[in-house]
């Protein structure tokens, strides 16, 4: 955290990018990077900036009439008081004037999850003969890496959400047969109360989709628009929940009832396959002392499905970030496609990698494992990854 102890740390790394200063910014919580990093209490529905050196003592910018929120601030740090928007400019230009600032803005809009800052401040520290630069690769270290404790969380929760699919596939294969009937939402409230029965906590879903509503990679199964699974059907169950104040674990399984079809066994092969060329580009460059980006990874698992002829069917990133505060975090994401993911992949961040394919009206098939940077190199949940489609 951004404290008397965790300066150094800070400051280093701002220096490491070549820059004078990190600038947060925040607005009524439009930026929950420097919300987060700051730890203001209530709205701040006044402006605020906080000038983080990379060498010299931060400062704070704060509106006169809310000085409650910066009850963590140290004693130690500077805190400037404005009023008006002339002191406020004057202010930010005294700190930042001629300077390399980092900011929460990503040129081009090229890492969104970054790219917090509106473009008028922009424009305001930039009047002031300033040179913005992007601090995305500082909020993967600072905002989206995992302690020990959260990889600890997360690996116990990916182990009991894999058995809960198993059991899940299980499930619907003997209902079927046995010919009672069971509907994907029926299924989708069984593994919900699965993780209330196991301590765990999701925000939504989880998502059973059978046959052509898997072709839909955000189908959500409900009681409105019943859906019977039937013998023949191929199942895709999406899964995610995390302990109370731990980390996500985010995973894909796929399954048939009765024997699949020869299009599925294709497909499933090339997805499964394109989720393995993502691990192994990540682990190889790892292991030669290189962080491969997001982009890298999401292009090893797309040429994959690319290449079987698939690709137009393929059509969302390889992986999405996991932190502590989202599912869907602020780290690097597995992306070449919906967003250029420059970033690389350091040490402590967590993600997604899910490859899938998506035939309209037909099936869809997608595989999930989600993947942490750690001392020794790339962890994937769970210990067992499918290798090959439940028939149940």
């Amino acid at each position: 955290m951004l404290d008397v102890q965790g300066l150094p740390e800070f400051q280093r790394a701002i220096a490491a990018a070549g820059a004078d200063g990190w600038l947060l910014y925040d607005f009524r919580k439009s930026n929950p990077i420097a919300a987060t990093l700051l730890r203001l209490e209530g709205l701040a529905s006044r402006r605020v900036f906080a000038w983080v050196p990379a060498v010299g003592t931060p400062v704070a910018i704060t509106h006169a009439i809310e000085q409650g929120e910066w009850v963590h601030w140290p004693p130690s740090w500077e805190r400037r008081i404005y009023a008006s928007w002339r002191s406020f400019e004057a202010e930010v230009a005294s700190l930042v004037a001629g300077k390399r600032v980092l900011m929460e803005y990503s040129p081009g809009d090229a890492v969104p999850v970054v790219d917090r800052v509106p473009a008028g401040v922009i424009e305001m520290v930039r009047a002031t003969g300033a040179t913005v630069m992007t601090s995305a690769d500082l909020v993967s270290r600072f905002f989206a890496a995992w302690t020990p404790e959260h990889l600890a969380s997360h690996r116990r929760a990916a182990e009991i959400i894999a058995r809960i699919a198993r059991e899940a596939f299980t499930r619907a294969g003997t209902a079927v047969r046995a010919g009672e009937p069971l509907h994907e939402h029926e299924l989708n409230d069984w593994i919900r109360d699965e993780f209330v029965r196991h301590g765990l906590f999701t925000d939504h879903g989880p998502n059973v989709s059978a046959s052509e509503n898997a072709a839909n990679p955000h189908y959500e199964p409900s009681a409105e628009h019943p859906r019977l699974l039937t013998m023949g059907d191929t199942i895709l169950i999406d899964l995610w929940a995390t302990e109370p104040g731990g980390i996500y674990a985010d995973q894909t399984w796929m399954g048939c009832i009765g024997e699949p079809s020869p299009k599925l066994r294709e497909v499933w092969t090339i997805v499964r396959d394109a989720r393995d060329a993502a691990i192994d580009l990540i682990r190889t460059r790892l292991a030669a002392g290189t962080s491969p980006s997001g982009a890298d990874a999401d292009d090893a698992s797309r040429g994959v499905i690319e290449r079987a002829g698939y690709g137009a069917f393929f059509t969302h990133r390889t992986g999405h970030s996991i932190d502590e505060r989202a599912l869907h975090g602020s780290g690097p994401n597995l992306d070449n496609l919906e967003t250029r993911e420059e970033r690389v992949l350091i040490k402590g961040v967590g993600f997604s990698i899910e490859p899938g394919v998506y035939l309209p009206g037909d099936i869809g098939v997608r595989t999930e494992v989600n993947g942490f940077i750690g001392d020794d190199g790339l962890i994937i949940t769970p210990e067992i990854i499918q290798t090959d489609l439940f028939v149940v």
